[in-house]
């Protein structure tokens, strides 16, 4: 078995379904299908395959999880995330035509926690710290909606759910790298319970501090604190922005994923 091949075997025993689910509000089974509610009116369809379905199956599977989202009024978006790896003929067509829309393709990034667990220098005047306050965590998402160019009530919705979950105990971290002080760069660290793997997501950074080895500061200060709490694997679903940097340190391209949204 070559080296991606058992990164990928791992992500797809270890990181779908169960861990796809945690911190879910309701978790209703559907075929092969989870359909995860979690807080917010946010919902999200996991499975660890889609069990040999045809496309005629499958169609009938998607027209159904819209149809149990749609029952609940409180649902403000669905996310179908799809794995170029899967078997799955027909689906990105069905989602289609039940409205879902994709989002942009991502790198499914895969690697060892050690090899980013390394010293970069950073710029002079630049340090790095974990951030759990409100006041932090709100102007963290501000910073990161402005790197993304997305509307401040993105940063808002995000910042609103860190904040509960925060509250609520789950064990994700927030880095953020600050220059005289203002936030010039952030991301999160994810431990998945029982399992080897760390997730690194949200990575952000302003366009004018971009290519000067902040992200990468970054990157390695939450492989630390992975290999801290017994992670030794760290996967993210990476742009093409922060898939070179993975790359430069050994991880894997073992797949791309596409989200796809459909909202009421």
């Amino acid at each position: 078995m070559s080296e991606a091949a058992r990164l990928l075997a791992a992500y797809d025993d270890q990181l779908r379904t169960d861990a796809e689910a945690a911190g879910a509000l309701a978790v209703r089974v559907l075929g092969p299908l989870r359909l995860v509610t979690f807080a917010q009116g946010r919902g999200f369809v996991t499975y660890r395959d889609l069990g040999g379905a045809d496309a005629a199956a499958i169609d009938e599977l998607v027209g159904q999880a819209r149809a149990h989202f749609a029952a609940d009024p409180a649902t403000t978006e669905v996310e179908w995330k799809t794995r170029a790896h899967d078997l799955a003929p027909g689906l990105t067509e069905s989602l289609a035509r039940h409205g879902f829309v994709a989002e942009e393709t991502e790198s499914i990034m895969i690697g060892e926690a050690a090899s980013l667990a390394v010293d970069v220098p950073l710029p002079e005047g630049v340090t790095i710290r974990q951030v759990s306050t409100e006041a932090d965590v709100r102007a963290m998402c501000a910073m990161s909606a402005r790197a993304f160019d997305d509307p401040p009530s993105d940063g808002e919705a995000i910042a609103v759910d860190l904040v509960g979950r925060l509250s609520a105990g789950d064990d994700l971290e927030l880095w953020v790298a600050e220059a005289d002080g203002a936030m010039v760069s952030a991301g999160r660290l994810e431990p998945v319970p029982g399992t080897e793997f760390a997730g690194i997501w949200g990575g952000s950074t302003l366009p004018a501090w971009r290519r000067h080895g902040i992200y990468r500061a970054l990157t390695s200060a939450r492989a630390r604190s992975a290999l801290r709490r017994g992670r030794t694997l760290i996967h993210s679903d990476s742009t093409e922005y922060s898939r070179p940097i993975l790359e430069r340190y050994g991880f894997v391209r073992v797949s791309t994923t596409t989200p796809y949204t459909w909202r009421p």
